[in-house]
This record gives structure tokens, C-alpha cells and sequence, in this order.
């Protein structure tokens, strides 16, 4: 059933059906503050469009995050094929519905990400690309290993937003 599993959550590919759940956290600047806006309906729809089309091109994306013990959708994470300064990584993504920050559940599902990148879809490394002022990510990034290697600066709807990069290389991973 899910895709990426670890003690307290399971991911699995986003469905149309799971549009009311994103929006719920969607909607939230201060979630969705990296990007600037809280996100429409139609902007969650478009989310789980284009994540259905990166499963169908390269086999994962971000997922839905479902809590174990309720069943509930709590946020989106997962492996992500991304381009960062001319060149193709896999990152990982975490978005969390505020009402489960701070229970160990970015932390957890990044690390379930971390594994499933590295021993199925045989990455060498992986980054997280986040927003500077992201202290809670930028946590949830070194808490798994991941090291501070650069920057970069996205081009969202037309707006410069600049990005730290942190990485981590299967060798680190094992040593962990």
C-alpha cells in the first residue's frame, strides 16, 4: 500500500481525492511560506497533476504523508528528480500540516525519504534545497546528516527566491 514506510507514517502516490486534505495546510502562507502565497484550490490540484505526471516519468515525486494511527493525510513528502544549477539531482521535499509540527514527523518521514533514495532508487547522493529563513527544515535537513553545500536562486512565477543546498552522500549515510 504505501510506497515509503517508516514506524509512524506511510507515503503513497497523491490521488485527485486527496485535494481537501492538501488544502487544509495548502492554503497556510506560513506552511507555504517558501513559495510565497498560501496555495487555491486550483494551485493543490495542479500540485497533484504535476506529481502524477513525475510518477508516470521517472516513478516517485511527492507523495501524500499519512499519519499511521489515524489514517490521516498530513502532509506531502518524497524523492524528487530535480535541476539545481545546470544539474540533475534527486532531493527530497517535506511539507507538513502545521497542527504536526514539532512531533518528529518531518524528521522521520526525511529519513525514511533519505533510505528509500538511496537503496532503491540507488542514488549516490541527495539534497534538500531550502528557503534561508526555513529553520525548522534546515533542522529537519542536518537532524539526517545532510551538510550546508551552497546556494542557489529559484525562478517562481517570475521571482528570483534564493535556496540553500544541503547534501548527503551514500557513504555519509552509511556511516550514520
Amino acid at each position: 500500500m504505501y510506497r515509503i514506510e517508516s514506524q509512524r507514517l506511510g507515503m503513497r502516490e497523491l490521488k485527485k481525492e486527496d485535494e481537501t486534505s492538501l488544502y487544509e495546510f495548502m492554503k497556510d502562507i506560513s506552511v507555504m511560506y517558501a513559495w510565497e502565497h498560501g496555495f487555491s484550490h486550483e494551485e493543490v490540484q495542479k500540485w497533484i497533476d504535476d506529481n502524477q505526471k513525475r510518477y508516470k516519468n521517472c516513478g516517485y515525486g511527492y507523495f501524500a504523508l499519512i499519519e499511521k494511527s489515524s489514517g490521516k493525510v498530513i502532509g506531502t513528502m518524497g524523492p524528487l528528480l530535480e535541476m539545481i544549477n545546470g544539474k540533475e539531482v534527486i532531493g527530497i521535499g517535506y511539507i507538513l500540516n502545521k497542527d504536526y509540527w514539532g512531533k518528529g514527523y518531518a524528521t522521520e518521514g526525511a529519513r525514511a525519504c533519505a533510505e528509500y533514495c538511496f537503496n532503491v532508487l540507488k542514488a549516490q547522493e541527495i539534497v534538500c534545497d531550502i528557503r534561508p529563513q526555513n529553520k525548522r527544515s534546515i533542522r529537519v535537513a542536518e537532524s539526517i546528516g545532510m551538510k550546508l553545500v551552497g546556494e542557489f536562486v529559484k525562478i517562481y512565477q517570475g521571482k528570483e527566491m534564493p535556496h540553500l543546498i544541503f547534501k548527503l552522500s551514500k557513504d555519509e549515510w552509511t556511516k550514520e
